[in-house]
């Protein structure tokens, strides 16, 4: 009598949210020189990989990534700030 097992998942749906969550944190970071907007982008996608870490029971993962995107926002925060007094210093845009 043979007993017939289940198929193993390849990726069950915790590891998958969690590729998606540093996929994006790579992809953001790669691309924050073209907008402040992918700063913004990257602490957040920080913060989906602080939840990940959390929910697989790696919380020291989950706390470093929570820092990253905290480090991130006041990045992104920052970045506002300088693209106001760079348009500032240009003068009026005729």
């Amino acid at each position: 009598m043979q007993i017939r097992q289940k198929p193993v998942p390849i990726m069950d749906a915790l590891t998958a949210f969690g590729l998606f969550a540093v996929t994006a944190m790579l992809v953001c970071y790669a691309m924050e020189d073209r907008s402040s907007w992918f700063i913004l982008a990257f602490a957040g996608s920080c913060a989906l990989g602080s939840a990940y870490g959390f929910l697989q029971g790696a919380w020291p993962f989950g706390v470093v990534e929570a820092i990253w995107a905290i480090v991130a926002l006041r990045r992104w925060q920052n970045s506002k700030g300088d693209s106001a007094r760079s348009r500032n210093q240009n003068g009026p845009q005729t």
